[in-house]
């Protein structure tokens, strides 16, 4: 049977990777709906090519100029707005949503999927980071197959056992080792890090991503964000994970047992081969990836993180251990710190800084309704606005 497919994110990188791997099985998939922010013309080609029965913008000036750009004759249906994007997640003509939104704009609709009940691949981190124990619960009261896309929690998932259900000593599991290539300046010392820039910061080494997750994978709070993500969708704490730097990006992830094995997932840093594994599972399809050759790999190094100088990651597991609203607040902080720096108003090293301070005006509170989560969001983004204001190295544009 043809899965109809819903991509939230669809101009990113992820949304690419994902129509590319869409493409080359037509037999399997159609595209249901599109999402994009901005990004016209990727949209407009997009449609042109799989003809999907809406394409939502969340601009609006943008949603005109996609409107006004199409040929006449185009049947695909232009909308606006939050409201469309949950719609097209939660159809009931959908099979399967590939939630790449990134950041806190793909909460909502990527929950949407979940309390419908759709396969969903989660790509969308800030989803569980946000709200984790309200996600996780509308995954089980909605009915929906939740399969992890970053290449770290896909690795994960295939090196459990099949019968996972969340009980380490039950499967013999003694720790999960969560990759990380250490981003662009691994063993940089703090003093290095003062003057970097974000042309720099965006530049990964192995991946091809957009700039804030680049930028997040050289503070290391992606790694930090995937964390508690990994928390989440294992029922686990920070002390069951064991983060590696692993500059080669070739093992995307391990398990530990208790009998001494690890198993460990290899391949190439190629974001399809998750996203194929998510939209077949538990089928294997052809991804568009060579396979690795291990002779030319000849080494494969591991390091632990330096929490000293990337301190983003120890916030990343102080919020985890804080519960309630704390781990929206460092992910709202990070987010408004992010685009500071990508503004080119504060420097690089001053991202954990003012996500501390955020952190540490915050009286945490439980999360009993997204009302909650959505609360703690805006809070913690208006005290990360007044404080970015006051910290060191600030520069008024």
């Amino acid at each position: 049977m043809i899965q109809t497919l819903t991509v939230l994110g669809a101009t990113g990188s992820i949304g690419q990777s994902t129509l590319d791997v869409v493409r080359r099985h037509p037999d399997r998939y159609r595209i249901f709906a599109l999402s994009a922010a901005r990004s016209v013309a990727r949209m407009r080609d997009d449609i042109a090519e799989f003809s999907p029965r809406f394409a939502v913008m969340t601009d609006a000036q943008a949603a005109a100029d996609l409107r006004s750009s199409l040929p006449a004759g185009c049947r695909t249906e232009i909308l606006t707005g939050g409201d469309a994007l949950s719609m097209i997640a939660s159809h009931t003509d959908v099979n399967v949503v590939m939630a790449a939104i990134v950041g806190a704009a793909g909460l909502l609709p990527t929950l949407a999927a979940a309390e419908a009940g759709k396969r969903v691949l989660l790509a969308n981190k800030e989803s569980l980071v946000m709200a984790g124990p309200l996600f996780m619960q509308a995954v089980r009261a909605g009915g929906a197959t939740l399969l992890p896309i970053d290449s770290e929690h896909n690795a994960i998932f295939q090196a459990l056992p099949q019968s996972y259900d969340g009980d380490f000593a039950a499967h013999g599991i003694r720790k999960i080792l969560l990759t990380a290539s250490g981003g662009p300046f691994r063993g940089y010392r703090a003093a290095q890090l003062e003057s970097v820039t974000p042309a720099q910061a965006v530049a990964h080494p192995n991946w091809s991503m957009g700039q804030k997750i680049s930028v997040d994978s050289a503070t290391l709070m992606n790694k930090g964000l995937e964390l508690i993500e990994a928390c989440f969708l294992f029922n686990c704490v920070p002390d069951d994970i064991q983060v590696v730097v692993h500059p080669q990006s070739v093992i995307h992830s391990m398990v530990q047992y208790c009998d001494g094995s690890v198993i460990a997932q290899l391949g190439q840093p190629d974001m399809r081969t998750p996203i194929a594994y998510g939209l077949a599972w538990p089928e294997r399809i052809d991804a568009g990836v060579q396979s690795l050759d291990l002779f030319s790999i000849a080494r494969l190094d591991f390091t632990p993180p330096d929490e000293m100088t990337f301190p983003c990651l120890s916030l990343a597991k102080q919020a985890f251990n804080a519960g309630g609203t704390m781990p929206a607040v460092l992910n709202a902080a990070n987010e408004v710190a992010v685009d500071a720096f990508l503004r080119e108003q504060i420097p690089f090293s001053v991202i954990p800084t003012l996500i501390a301070r955020v952190m540490a005006q915050h009286e945490v509170q439980p999360v009993q309704h997204l009302a909650d989560v959505m609360a703690a969001d805006q809070w913690a983004r208006d005290c990360a606005l007044a404080q970015s204001a006051t910290v060191p190295g600030r520069v008024n544009l």
